[in-house]
């Protein structure tokens, strides 16, 4: 895919409701460009911004791809839903499935989130779709965990701001500015991994998440990545962070059914009608890096295309008429299992799937199906204990 978009009608796409899979088995994908593939991944090279061949050479890139938190571009287009669109804009609704959140971003393109922990002097910059589950996953992450970072919001059209990456997707995450990681599973668990690990250096851990090629249900060749639900510690390390029997197995069961499952349940309910569709493409547009015209024509072309989509989607998940009530079902489901005496997943503190499960329905705040979810499911305690341990995760 061109780097960049010169003539926005001469680009021809095609939506991929099945995309969305990105079972972080390979790629996220779900929902999104690609239509959801918004993190299919492979890996990229290239020179980030402001370094050159001779200032360091290629840096090492690592992500899962297969569709998810990525595919081909930032949740671009994919192909496989017979739905074509003749413009790249429609890759913000791919976002979409990958969320509208209400993501309190500033309005600059990059912006730096401060935090006391020690990160062993990482210099993180996460390039991003603020409407993209699998970015809100990993923003969820380094917010708890404390991490400072820069943000890159990219322009879903033209995809400047990542020129110098071959891989087109997001999220992709800088290290130190040489280190790429393109996965929200991969960047996750590598990261906290290596916050944890006394005696791993960053590139020891990455090396636990080989990359693997493989292919998807449509035959088409996906590149996935080994190990992306696992952290890579030492019984003592492990012992240590799961005190709990079974807390390891759990957590990770549950960061993979956020990806495999709750993620593919959002553009159904976000796009489920032509208003709620139109909606969410006004809070896209409002909230992302477009132009006059880039804008509206993603708002009124995107709004019908995805909500014809989400059609589809509804039949590829045989998903139930009134797709509410599968999003009602599996949010209840989380919270059951969660069961009554504990606060969180992880117990008194937020864990991995805890994080996850947040991230992804975050991206709904501010529309409809989040209020109908909100109202209609027992998942609203835990959820405003989650606003607060994020940003305040000191009071826990």
């Amino acid at each position: 895919m061109a780097a960049s978009c010169r003539a926005l009608c001469n680009v021809r796409s095609y939506f991929n409701p099945l995309g969305l899979v990105r079972s972080q088995y390979g790629a996220l994908g779900p929902i999104g460009v690609r239509l959801l593939d918004s993190e299919t991944h492979r890996p990229g090279r290239g020179f980030p911004p402001g370094k050159t061949s001779s200032q360091g050479g290629y840096r090492r890139s690592y992500g899962t791809g297969s569709g998810g938190s990525g595919s081909s571009g930032p949740g671009v287009f994919g192909r496989g839903a017979g739905v074509r669109v003749s413009v790249r804009v429609m890759g913000c609704a791919v976002l979409l499935g990958a969320g509208l959140g209400t993501y309190q971003t500033v309005k600059n393109s990059v912006q730096t989130h401060l935090a006391a922990e020690d990160t062993k002097g990482l210099k993180l910059t996460l390039y991003q779709y603020k409407t993209c589950p699998f970015c809100s996953k990993v923003r969820a992450f380094l917010d708890f965990q404390g991490l400072p970072y820069e943000v890159v919001e990219v322009n879903p059209v033209m995809r400047k701001e990542i020129k110098w990456s071959t891989y087109r997707k997001v999220p992709i995450l800088m290290v130190d500015g040489d280190v790429q990681l393109n996965d929200s599973s991969v960047i996750i668990s590598s990261l906290k991994t290596y916050s944890v690990t006394k005696k791993k250096s960053l590139a020891e851990v990455l090396g636990y998440y080989p990359e693997m090629q493989s292919k998807n249900d449509s035959g088409k060749e996906v590149t996935e990545y080994s190990n992306k639900y696992w952290l890579m510690l030492s019984q003592e390390e492990t012992q240590d962070l799961y005190p709990q029997k079974e807390a390891q197995k759990e957590e990770m069961k549950w960061r993979q059914w956020a990806d495999d499952w709750l993620v593919h349940l959002i553009s159904p309910n976000v796009y489920r009608t032509p208003s709620e569709a139109l909606a969410s493409f006004d809070y896209i547009v409002r909230e992302g890096k477009f132009g006059s015209f880039e804008g509206f024509f993603a708002k009124y072309v995107g709004a019908t295309a995805m909500f014809l989509i989400a059609k589809r989607l509804k039949n590829k998940y045989h998903l139930q008429d009134d797709v509410r009530q599968d999003l009602y079902t599996a949010v209840n489901d989380w919270v059951a299992a969660i069961g009554k005496k504990k606060n969180f997943m992880g117990g008194e503190q937020p864990n991995l799937a805890d994080l996850a499960v947040f991230g992804i329905l975050r991206v709904m705040e501010g529309l409809q199906a989040f209020e109908d979810m909100m109202e209609n499911t027992k998942v609203k305690r835990w959820y405003q204990r989650m606003e607060t341990a994020r940003l305040n995760p000191q009071e826990l």
